[in-house]
């Protein structure tokens, strides 16, 4: 009776490995993680092609979460690029959207946005995309391996999340700095002193790199910003036009890929930008690895999104192990919401792994591989991703040659420049360039240093007030937003040059 489940699994293209493999072909892994999505909601629909997986099913009565007043939102296709709003996903809202066995989704939307939120919006939330939706994400997922039950790392915000899944922990800090609340921003940078992958790489001398758009957000860790490691980013127009080019032989062991975070061309798929550009950068990376045979044919992408954003998921997460004894925020005891995962590589098999995953299952991979140093009790008790590749190596014409995102999905109308919104993780990483900029300076931050954060708070705040007023009133209010336009610019600029400012010199240093 085992054989024949067995067997029917396998023809579903569901498959559970339970032991590793003693050979592994891998000699390059490439991570590319992106913003905020839900696996419900961007590979829930592949239910209809294998059954087992635990997604969306079009056939059954649609799940649902009702509002405060009882009125049901199902969970139904859509069609949107973007959404103007961007979901809540903080440790706390996480947390009610998980209550009642995630029924609280649009409880907490309708709270945060109240009479800004339409039926639009909300479908939104609950919505999910149509099989062939996205030209890049959909085609990975047909060719290759879907991971049904990768969860984020901790119910909780983008930071956090890329902390556990870069070193295995978030030394205890579960929240985004947000308003006022930066006056602990500094002692939350503080703090993230642990080791990290790119630690344990360079001590068994592996190579490795990071490739970025505008800021990369890995410098959050206090080590990645010594001059040892910022010799290892570079500018993401070096992947494409230079080490991917290049024989197999001569491309790093490992490489994390850090989409770009701010503007219209932002790529990581965060709300309220649209999803295209995402895509775009998804078909981008595996084109560039694809036409390479060489490094094709020894290569494993990794293409994973850090956390579900605020949109709908139907699974709850199982419990987990704290990864260490910094429990003052969170236990730590339990898995975020389900985010999107696919292995890619012609070393793994079309179909679905059923296995329970989180973003450490890759260091536990890595570290496993490599004989590489410990990060972490939640690490080491981790799936290994491992025993989803394959000993066997799928023929050329049995994969994807290439993937093409038409331009006419990229042009994005619907979210102005008039108006731009900075999130949280934005306002972030505003702030950590500021930190790194003090450090570059020499300078501790100071009571004045503080004072003028929130005076400079403050000002922004005066800012969105003014913006608002110029959408009520037309044409006094493009003259009133015109100085937040420069403002949200001369920001992101600022952003920017600090991090080229600290790599670059510390390049220069060790020349």
């Amino acid at each position: 009776m085992f054989w024949y489940y067995l067997i029917k699994l396998h023809s579903q293209g569901v498959f559970v490995i339970t032991t590793q493999q003693t050979k592994d072909p891998i000699k390059h892994v490439v991570l590319l993680m992106l913003e905020n999505h839900s696996f419900d909601e961007m590979l829930g629909c592949f239910q209809e092609k294998y059954p087992y997986l635990e997604g969306v099913n079009p056939n059954n009565p649609p799940r649902f979460n009702v509002d405060s007043k009882g009125n049901k939102y199902h969970q139904l296709p859509k069609d949107s690029y973007s959404m103007k709003l961007d979901p809540l996903h903080d440790f706390e809202d996480v947390k009610e959207q998980m209550a009642e066995g995630n029924a609280g989704f649009i409880k907490n939307f309708l709270a945060h946005y109240k009479c800004k939120a339409t039926q639009e919006e909300c479908h939104n939330i609950m919505g999910y995309y149509r099989r062939g939706f996205l030209p890049a994400l959909h085609a990975l997922a047909e060719d290759f391996t879907i991971c049904d039950h990768w969860f984020s790392s901790l119910p909780g915000p983008t930071w956090p999340n890329r902390l556990f899944a870069l070193s295995g922990t978030s030394s205890g800090y579960v929240t985004m700095p947000d308003g006022i609340k930066d006056l602990d921003f500094v002692k939350t940078i503080d703090h993230q002193t642990q080791k990290t992958i790119f630690d344990r790489l360079s001590e068994k001398g592996k190579t490795w790199k990071i490739f970025f758009y505008d800021f990369p957000e890995s410098l959050i860790f206090a080590n990645q910003r010594k001059p040892d490691k910022l010799s290892h980013y570079n500018s993401i127009d070096e992947f494409f036009k230079d080490d991917t080019q290049k024989d197999e032989s001569s491309f790093p062991d490992f490489v994390f890929i850090e989409p770009k975070y701010f503007g219209l061309d932002q790529n990581d798929d965060h709300p309220p930008h649209t999803i295209m550009k995402a895509e775009k950068l998804i078909g981008d990376v595996y084109n560039a690895i694809r036409s390479n045979d060489s490094l094709w044919n020894t290569t494993l992408l990794i293409v994973v999104f850090d956390e579900h954003g605020g949109f709908y998921d139907h699974v709850m997460p199982p419990p987990a192990v704290p990864p260490d004894n910094q429990l003052t925020e969170y236990t730590f005891d339990q898995l975020g919401l389900r985010v999107p995962a696919i292995l890619v590589s012609p070393w793994v098999k079309r179909g679905v792994d059923t296995t329970i995953y989180d973003h450490t299952s890759l260091l536990k991979y890595l570290i496993n591989k490599w004989d590489l140093g410990p990060l972490g009790e939640r690490t080491a008790q981790a799936n290994s991703i491992a025993r989803a590749i394959s000993s066997k190596k799928r023929p050329e014409t049995d994969t994807l040659a290439h993937i093409r995102v038409p331009f006419s999905q990229l042009i994005q109308d619907d979210v102005k420049e008039v108006d731009p919104q900075t999130s949280s993780h934005q306002g972030a990483i505003h702030r950590l360039a500021d930190y790194i900029e003090n450090e570059l300076n020499g300078e501790e931050p100071s009571v004045e240093a503080k004072a003028f954060t929130i005076l400079t708070q403050i000002f922004h705040f005066w800012i969105e007030i003014k913006a608002w007023v110029g959408k009520m009133f037309y044409e006094l209010g493009m003259k009133l937003a015109g100085q937040k336009i420069q403002d949200h610019t001369l920001r992101i600029n600022k952003t920017e040059f600090i991090a080229k400012k600290l790599i670059e010199g510390a390049k220069t240093r060790n020349q």
